[in-house]
């Protein structure tokens, strides 16, 4: 029996790894990353200072990154920033301006 690829785990590996990967991982304290249609949402560490703790990404239609940062507390969650069309290029440099995070060394 052969296995069928999921395009969501695909796209959410793909944006993990435009990010860094696992240095991104060890950098920001990501976890809880889970591949949404188009896309991949994770949970960041506490720092002190930091008021984003979840992120969004999602791949738009333009080929391009919608990216979401939130606060989530309980059953609460407020919307920090957003961006629309970012370039993968450009992803690691959005969230580390939205978050104070550096995704690498």
């Amino acid at each position: 029996m052969s296995r069928v690829a999921n395009p969501n785990v695909e796209i959410a590996n793909t944006i993990i790894s435009q990010l860094g990967g696992r240095r991104f991982q060890v950098m920001t304290g990501a976890r809880l990353f889970t591949a949404i249609p188009n896309g991949v949402a994770f949970r960041l560490a506490n720092f002190p200072g930091v008021e984003v703790n979840a992120v969004r990404i999602i791949l738009n239609g333009s080929d391009l990154y919608d990216v979401c940062f939130m606060r989530i507390w309980g059953v609460n969650c407020r919307v920090i920033s957003e961006a629309s069309d970012v370039y993968a290029e450009d992803l690691q440099r959005v969230f580390t301006d939205a978050t104070g995070l550096d995704t690498h060394l």
